[in-house]
């Protein structure tokens, strides 16, 4: 019985934690965009790689190495 007065203030302790953390989310914008990932999922993942290299160039023939010689190990 002694335990239960510990875990009262305790789990009232977490609760506003939680609540804090919510209001927190909130107002920082965590759930601003509600439908990105549901056209994220649409898109193609060419257009998303590109995306992310600002370098990428769009024809992936041109990203292949030349067929020069490599020399090999020990040459």
């Amino acid at each position: 019985m002694e335990v239960i007065y510990g875990l009262i203030p305790g789990m009232l302790i977490l609760g506003l934690v939680a609540v804090g953390v919510l209001f927190w989310a909130a107002r920082s914008g965590q759930f601003d965009d509600l439908e990105g990932d549901g056209r994220r999922i649409l898109m193609d993942e060419d257009e998303d790689s590109l995306r992310c290299i600002p370098d990428a160039e769009k024809d992936p023939e041109s990203q292949k190495p030349s067929t020069g010689s490599i020399p090999g190990p020990g040459r």
